[in-house]
């Protein structure tokens, strides 16, 4: 289940929203599903290691970075989500993606290394979601101003996944191409 880019006049959210830009790509789509597919590392195996080393323009993030932030985020956002499923009373901030990416190894590493790590931490993700109640999927708190149960701010992570992959398609991979039509 790879999912489409939104077209950006369908929402009324740009990623410097946060929360309901993510969680607009991907509301309609149950929590399980979303995190169980295997079509994200289905599509990053596919490409291959020199296209990951690449930036479409200076000073952008290579394939490698955006994995490893993907996977950085992922991490966070899944501590915040134990936090509230636990009933801390936390508010859901943001993080400075730009200092852990700066002061990653991520472009020293292989893909096939990243896309691994990627893939034990979203195992850690399912075997946590495995474990929460309908109770504590309802459980509410606070991303920014915006008040949203445990299960919107689960599905609002793999919206963030959503948002880079799209990135790497359209920026990096020319995915809409002729040539790349079958992807």
């Amino acid at each position: 289940m790879l999912i489409k880019s939104v077209e950006m006049t369908n929402s009324a959210y740009t990623p410097q929203d946060g929360f309901p830009y993510y969680y607009s790509l991907v509301k309609s789509i149950d929590c399980i599903s979303l995190f169980s597919s295997s079509a994200t590392f289905t599509f990053l195996n596919s490409i291959d290691e020199e296209k990951a080393s690449y930036r479409y323009a200076p000073n952008k993030w290579s394939i490698k970075q955006i994995i490893g932030h993907i996977t950085d985020h992922e991490r966070i956002k899944m501590f915040r989500a134990f936090s509230l499923s636990r009933n801390a009373q936390i508010q859901l901030w943001g993080y400075d993606e730009n200092f852990f990416v700066d002061n990653s190894r991520f472009d020293e590493l292989t893909k096939e290394q990243l896309v691994a790590d990627y893939n034990y931490v979203r195992q850690a993700s399912v075997s946590f979601l495995n474990t929460l109640s309908e109770s504590q999927l309802n459980i509410k708190g606070f991303a920014g101003q915006d008040e949203i149960t445990l299960e919107d701010f689960l599905k609002s992570i793999i919206g963030h996944e959503v948002h880079h992959l799209n990135i790497i398609k359209e920026r990096y991979l020319d995915y809409d191409s002729p040539r790349n039509s079958s992807l």
